[in-house]
């Protein structure tokens, strides 16, 4: 559960929950535009985690496979730059984790839902959950069952406050990359894996990860658009959409459930079916995801858009 800052004044004087998680923002994001979503995961049963659970239900994602467990849920507190005091030039939102032994971390693989592996086209991975407790066990079970049958996507969207063991991390990361068919990265990401890469063209940074197992790597790039590669040499990039920016969380989430969608709908739900599809249909996909997290930019927290939003703004452009 995110925990968004009440400002007044200039100083943050509460703050106001905001159902948020990167998984659960996809799942939704991909309900919004239109795509069967389920949130594979485990929640809490108190406050926190049957208010998650009303809104995947409200927001038409399916629910039965999830698992429900005695315990609480991680509270996400996130800053804007804006209200960071004594951050200097920040110009990312911070976040301070609250999840120790949370309901979230404690997934093991025998908990998966036979259904997961009969019923599912595309799987996305990543963020924190594979950083804590049992949960990243039960994500790499599932993608290893997975691969070959379904499409893997994978987004870190790391949070170095979180990271008590970096090579550790860096090796779960390894094995994740060398399953994935499809992976999003930020420059952020890039500064934590990758530090002298940062500088380098978006297209050569791309192009670098995709030779590291994915198929297909989308790199955004803010205000400036994203980029793509794949390993058959393909390099395409969008601008993005101009928009009035609100904040940036769950701009990512966002973009990864518009890239999914795209991909999906252009009948790339394996490996072999994402190799097929071609340059223009790859550029049309990462213009989608484009399209899609602009808005999210144009609304506080992780708030993704509807396809007929996201629609009306790419036919606009």
């Amino acid at each position: 559960m995110d925990l968004l800052p009440i400002i007044e004044d200039g100083a943050t004087v509460g703050f106001r929950l905001a159902p948020g998680g990167s998984i659960l923002n996809v799942a939704v994001g991909l309900a919004r535009l239109g795509v069967p979503a389920a949130f594979a995961g485990k929640l809490a049963d108190d406050f926190f985690g049957r208010q998650l659970r009303a809104y995947l239900a409200a927001e038409g994602v399916r629910l039965d496979l999830l698992t429900i467990a005695r315990g609480h849920t991680t509270l996400a507190f996130v800053i804007p730059p804006d209200a960071q005091p004594l951050a200097g030039a920040a110009d990312e939102p911070a976040f301070t984790f609250y999840g120790d032994n949370a309901a979230d971390t404690l997934l093991t693989p025998e908990e998966l839902p036979p259904a997961l592996f009969t019923e599912t086209a595309a799987l996305h991975l990543g963020s924190i959950s594979l950083l804590r407790g049992t949960t990243p066990l039960a994500a790499r079970a599932a993608a290893e069952q997975l691969r070959g049958h379904a499409l893997l996507s994978l987004d870190p969207n790391i949070r170095p406050g979180l990271i008590a063991d970096a090579p550790a991390y860096r090796a779960t990361l390894g094995a994740f990359l060398a399953m994935t068919d499809v992976l999003k990265l930020s420059l952020a990401d890039v500064a934590w894996l990758e530090p002298d890469l940062v500088d380098t063209d978006p297209l050569a940074v791309a192009a670098e990860f995709a030779r590291r197992g994915p198929q297909v790597v989308a790199l955004t790039l803010g205000g400036r658009g994203a980029a793509l590669a794949s390993r058959d040499g393909v390099q395409v990039s969008v601008s993005a959409p101009a928009v009035t920016l609100v904040d940036t969380v769950g701009a990512g989430d966002t973009f990864a459930a518009g890239l999914l969608s795209a991909l999906v709908e252009r009948g790339a739900t394996t490996r072999a079916t994402l190799q097929a599809l071609t340059p223009e249909e790859l550029t049309e996909a990462l213009r989608w995801a484009a399209t899609v997290a602009a808005l999210a930019c144009a609304r506080p927290g992780a708030n993704p858009p509807t396809r007929a939003e996201a629609l009306a703004l790419l036919q606009r452009d």
